[in-house]
């Protein structure tokens, strides 16, 4: 199910030089949840919501949204209000027992158009080693999943996708069957975000030897090439996480994560008003920065400095207990439905917080989309 609810931003302090401390600012959230869409409108019981909803405009106009599982079936409609599946798999996947194929679950994580017609998008992809029987003896679920970050394109506004010859945006320096017990490589990219003449997202990383836990942010000037993204340094974008099954790659030196994410970033949106950025993230409680579970935002003038991340709606979410949750929410994103850009990657004082519902049955869940109302 996927929900939203209102957000209003309250108050943005902008001073002091271009890049400083993060700027202060307060999210609130006003209204009920609404129910936008839940697995009854769906074409198969595999129409659940499973990512942050990304949004473009259409070459006509129209509102087109990914936001569920891995037949990725677009919705699209006039408005927010009014969107509808096409049953039409718009990237299916195909579950190629080939880890080096890179065609096995696959999600469109991420979107990006400047015409409305030509999309190119990022591809969250899971490769679960257990269920083609290339896993240790014994060993199932996260000890056998591999993920990495693809590239796709399409020429028809999104109603197909297809892979480019070299799809790799990020990948471990590893392949799959390096290292099973536990798992392994770049998970849940943000939406694709625009700033100056680039486009950035955020991914979560699991750490390996040399590359410590956290999130790392790449940029890219020319989407042409999924080549041309590059992670963070510390100093530059300089890291290119190429294929490891490409013969004599060498080992990239870390990124630097980003703080204060502790995992998977759901969306980052610029305030238009201020120019500030907003991300918004789902965090599991801890002795740091997280007194509670739930969504949490933060901010930041130039997307490497954050702010300490403040509460925006305490819940259980899949980091946590499914078994004693009674309900899960988890996949936040932040959307204005008057966004001026295409992509939907910029707010005014209002918003929608989207996120998925999960109804647990004992220890197994179900996504459902739902929003509420932010400012």
């Amino acid at each position: 199910m996927i929900s939203r609810l209102g957000l209003v931003l309250a108050s943005a302090l902008i001073c002091g030089p271009v890049i400083a401390a993060p700027p202060q600012l307060k999210l609130k959230l006003i209204d009920k949840p609404q129910i936008m869409f839940k697995p009854g409108d769906g074409c198969d019981g595999n129409d659940i919501a499973d990512l942050p909803p990304r949004i473009f405009r259409d070459v006509q106009g129209h509102l087109a949204m990914f936001a569920l599982h891995f037949n990725n079936r677009l919705l699209r409609g006039p408005s927010l209000d009014a969107m509808k599946i096409d049953c039409k798999q718009s990237y299916p996947s195909r579950f190629n027992r080939e880890p080096k194929a890179y065609e096995s679950g696959s999600w469109i994580a991420g979107t990006w158009t400047r015409d409305g017609k030509n999309i190119d998008a990022i591809i969250h992809h899971e490769y679960h080693a257990d269920q083609y029987n290339r896993c240790r003896p014994g060993k199932t679920g996260l000890a056998c999943w591999y993920n990495t970050i693809l590239a796709a394109k399409s020429l028809d506004g999104g109603v197909s996708f297809q892979k480019p010859e070299y799809p790799v945006v990020a990948a471990a320096p590893f392949p799959q069957d390096y290292d099973q017990s536990r798992h392994r490589g770049f998970f849940n990219p943000s939406n694709i975000f625009g700033r100056g003449n680039a486009v950035y997202f955020f991914a979560a990383e699991t750490a390996w030897t040399g590359q410590p836990h956290g999130v790392c942010l790449f940029r890219n000037t020319d989407l042409s090439q999924a080549r041309n993204w590059r992670a963070w340094d510390g100093h530059d974008f300089t890291i290119r996480y190429d294929d490891p099954y490409k013969p004599g790659l060498k080992v990239p030196p870390p990124c630097k994560p980003v703080e204060p994410f502790p995992a998977q970033v759901g969306a980052v949106v610029r305030h238009r008003a201020s120019g500030t950025y907003l991300a918004v993230v789902q965090a599991w409680k801890d002795d740091k920065h997280f007194p509670v579970s739930g969504f949490y935002y933060a901010a930041s003038r130039d997307i490497l400095n954050w702010s300490e991340p403040r509460l925006l709606m305490a819940t259980k979410s899949l980091y946590d207990d499914a078994c004693s949750a009674g309900q899960l929410n988890s996949y936040p994103s932040i959307v204005d439905p008057t966004a001026t850009g295409r992509n939907f990657d910029d707010t005014g004082n209002e918003a929608w917080l989207y996120w998925s519902s999960m109804r647990v049955d004992g220890c197994s869940h179900t996504g459902v989309p739902s929003r509420r109302w932010l400012e």
